[in-house]
């Protein structure tokens, strides 16, 4: 079954100004939910505040990482800038794992001797966040499904909205029941949401950093697919990894039967417009080797053998 890794993307400029707002608006409610935090004695609003200031500066992140990652490749960046986006993912979780961390040290702090809390102030200031965090998402929502940056930036923002809901929760309980452990309670409740979405998340960045193969392509079944190619007798050495977040690539080396030495070129069409046709997988570079003297004990993935010792072998690259 072939494998798209082609994504619906917006235009470029309005996915630009889209972040441009978003960065706006998280920045004023950012300085709004400080104040307020400060003023009113709510940890968990200042909590909130960390957490939209988290995304305020995961937005400008994303917003460079966009312009960046178009740039052509060159002489010095010879794959392209498109991982700078994964780079960027990687750095938004990170900071939001710091921020839960923190957060559940200081609201256990808080746990132990509640301070006065001015509930009103924490309503008021919640549901302006809740506007601003839904507004963010919504910006951010069609952005999300192609790119994992923009999707690091879009779980923030979700989990910024439901956190402003338990904010507005705390400071109505504090209102009516004069309830002040709920707050600490609150702020630890948003820490531990924060790092449960960061930890299930940033496993997908640091696999392509780490040129892990695309989770959405069965190895096996690009391995089957070349050997079944008509001149094949077997395939090693298979690397297989993502350039850029949905642009996959592999080199192999591809052990030519004798009497398919003389259509090299056949076959190399053949691998490359099923791995192209059936896997997505635009980028390939093949060696080939005679079988006659190809190499021995090879290992399938990687490019080590199975017994200590070099090999000498004949092959061709295209």
């Amino acid at each position: 079954m072939p494998h798209d890794h082609g994504h619906a993307h917006i235009d470029p400029d309005s996915g630009d100004r889209r972040v441009a707002i978003a960065i706006w608006a998280n920045g004023l409610l950012t300085v709004a939910q400080v104040v307020g935090g400060i003023f009113s004695g709510s940890l968990a609003l200042i909590a909130d505040a960390l957490h939209n200031f988290s995304d305020m500066a995961s937005l400008v992140i994303a917003f460079a990482a966009r312009k960046i990652a178009r740039r052509p490749a060159d002489e010095r960046m010879t794959f392209g800038y498109g991982r700078v986006e994964i780079v960027a993912a990687l750095v938004n979780y990170t900071t939001l794992i710091l921020i839960g961390f923190y957060l559940i040290y200081e609201g256990g702090m808080r746990m132990i001797d509640p301070p006065e809390v001015m509930g009103w102030t924490v309503v008021i200031l919640g549901g302006i966040a809740l506007v601003v965090d839904t507004l963010t998402a919504m910006l951010t929502y069609s952005m999300q499904k192609g790119s994992v940056n923009i999707r690091a930036l879009f779980l923030h923002n979700l989990s910024d909205a439901l956190a402003s809901v338990a904010v507005i929760v705390a400071g109505s309980l504090i209102i009516l029941y004069d309830m002040r452990w709920v707050d600490p309670a609150i702020t630890i409740g948003i820490a531990i949401y924060i790092l449960y979405l960061s930890f299930t998340e940033i496993g997908g960045p640091i696999r392509t950093l780490m040129l892990g193969s695309p989770p959405d392509i069965d190895n096996e079944a690009v391995v089957e697919a070349m050997r079944k190619v008509e001149g094949v007798a077997d395939v090693h050495h298979v690397h297989l990894w993502q350039m850029q977040e949905h642009k996959a690539a592999l080199d192999c080396h591809v052990v030519v039967a004798a009497e398919g030495w003389s259509k090299i070129e056949e076959i190399k069409s053949a691998i490359k417009k099923r791995l192209k046709g059936e896997f997505g997988i635009s980028h390939s570079s093949l060696e080939f080797e005679h079988e006659d003297r190809a190499h021995q004990n090879a290992d399938l993935y990687g490019h080590g053998n199975s017994r200590d010792g070099e090999e000498t072998h004949t092959h061709e690259k295209s």
